[in-house]
């Protein structure tokens, strides 16, 4: 059974290609100690960095992103092998070493309780030996460093960044993370993690790494945080493309009277997919573009619900290509029920909503033939909300009457069909999601929706705006989904999206690992 932590100790760089791949198997999360050679003279931490970075941009290569890898840094610092000084975050359950060094493995098998013995992965008595001429980068420690991000999702290029900057701190490190008011022009902003938990994570990670430092991890509302006021700040590390970032911190500290800080740049790491759609580094734009039709959160229990067929609400706001996406699932075998077609059928003259509405709203609604006109509607209720609210507690309940019709039928019809789609733009506003096992939910930025709206209905760029401001905020509807989508890419991304999504369902339900059957 695969044990969720490992301790590997690396002495060999050129059997850790082999290593890693032998030891995803067995764990989920990897702890790597460096096993330094004698050095005649002790190194300075930031001799470290080069290869460590190495090592990460590396292991992606071995692995890919499903081993959770983490370089330690303390016994750099400490420059022996104190077995006992190393506090970790993770309960280790699995040693793994390159070589055989019996008695450091011992050592660190009593230190963290490890009752299975070592799994030695190589027999080589090679050690692991910096360059003899260390990179030429600034190796000089400073004892208060600094440095500033989003840290959505820590990913490899966020390891090297962090490391870089722990290995160059001998006291303080402080670290600004951005807010949710710094993030909305980013990908997929919705996705973001809370600020909190970003800080959680990334405080997890740096103390595991390195313990010997003071943390001072901080939300930060613009791009300078405390550079502009903490007077003992001493260097800055940030990356290629924030550089003038630095830059500009040093500006604004010169003008507050404070002291220059060294500035150190790192390089980023180059993403190996080259789409068009994810972006050419590493990145957490692209690990939540990654996300978009997998399995966001699992279902709530809907013990209501008979398990077949199988109801997902499909939402999402005004021109975000919910139809579009019920017609894609529809191709794939899924049996849509599209709200919008029902309110049309329960506003015929025939319908108790119909009569509703005429009582309120007037006969110069009505088109010539004696139906409701929308045309004529929708602008008298989209200038007052109070109208719209009415209109809207006539016509609501009245669907969903309809739509429980509907899946009654189809549940004593001769073939129940396994999945049905419910389409509706306003599902989350009426509350329909307790009808459904799950939601689904299409979303692209407001500045896209309004763009689309323009076109599309043609309508004046405040019109459209209006429009869209009276839709359910993308951040509600991702909070209330189970599996998102986003069609702000081309037709094919937004396809590959669905194909995700529908395996993944039809996987769970085969497998009988949906929610709502167990």
């Amino acid at each position: 059974n695969m044990a969720s932590t490992g301790l590997l100790v690396v002495s060999n760089l050129k059997h850790l290609g082999k290593s890693l791949r032998s030891i995803e198997k067995y764990v989920k999360s990897l702890y790597i100690h460096l096993n330094v050679a004698p050095t005649p003279q002790s190194l300075p931490p930031p001799a470290w960095g080069r290869l460590i970075s190495q090592l990460y941009a590396d292991s992606s290569s071995y692995v890919g992103n499903q081993l959770d890898l983490r370089v330690l840094v303390t016994p750099l610092k400490l420059q022996q092998h104190d077995a006992r000084r190393l506090i970790l975050c993770k309960s280790v359950d699995l040693l793994f070493s390159d070589a055989h060094q019996p008695e450091l493995c011992d050592r660190l098998r009593t230190a963290f309780n490890i009752s299975k013995p070592t799994i030695f992965l190589e027999d080589d008595n090679t050690e692991l030996h910096l360059l003899s001429s260390p990179e030429s980068a600034n190796l000089q420690v400073y004892p208060n460093v600094v440095l500033g991000g989003t840290f959505d999702r820590i990913h490899i290029g966020h390891k090297i960044f962090l490391t870089q900057a722990v290995l160059r701190a001998s006291k303080r490190l402080v670290v600004g993370v951005t807010t949710s008011a710094m993030t909305k022009n980013k990908v997929l902003p919705e996705l973001i993690l809370p600020v909190e938990q970003r800080i959680d994570e990334l405080r997890e990670f740096l103390l595991d790494i390195d313990d010997t430092l003071k943390y001072e991890i901080v939300p930060i509302d613009d791009p300078f945080g405390p550079t502009q006021s903490d007077p003992n700040l001493d260097m800055i590390v940030v990356s290629a493309e924030t550089l003038r970032g630095g830059q500009k911190v040093n500006e604004i500290r010169a003008k507050n009277e404070l002291r220059q800080l060294d500035i150190f740049s790192i390089d980023i790491v180059d993403s190996k997919v080259n789409d068009g759609i994810h972006e050419s580094k590493v990145s957490s734009s692209n690990t939540r573009i990654d996300l978009l039709g997998t399995r966001w959160r699992q279902p709530e229990s809907r013990s209501n619900l008979p398990i077949r067929p199988y109801i997902i609400g499909l939402t999402g706001g005004i021109a975000s290509g919910k139809s579009k996406m019920a017609a894609r699932l529809g191709e794939m075998g899924a049996h849509v029920i599209d709200c919008d077609k029902v309110a049309h059928d329960v506003y015929e003259p025939d319908q108790p909503c119909y009569r509703k509405i005429v009582e309120h709203f007037g006969g110069d609604i009505l088109a010539s033939d004696g139906r409701i006109d929308r045309s004529k509607l929708g602008p008298r209720v989209f200038a007052n909300p109070q109208e719209l609210q009415l209109l809207n507690s006539i016509v609501w309940p009245e669907i969903i009457v309809e739509v429980n019709k509907r899946l009654a039928c189809l549940r004593v019809a001769a073939q129940v069909p396994q999945v049905v789609v419910l389409e509706a733009a306003v599902l989350l506003k009426a509350g329909w999601e307790t009808n459904c096992h799950e939601v689904w939910s299409m979303i692209v930025p407001p500045e896209e929706a309004v763009k689309r709206v323009m076109e599309r209905n043609n309508l004046s760029e405040a019109e459209a705006r209006k429009r869209v401001a009276n839709q359910v905020a993308n951040s509600d509807i991702v909070g209330k989904s189970h599996v998102i989508f986003s069609s702000l890419w081309d037709y094919n991304f937004t396809q590959r999206q669905a194909e995700r999504a529908w395996q993944l369902l039809n996987k769970e339900l085969s497998d009988g690992k949906t929610h709502s059957s167990l």
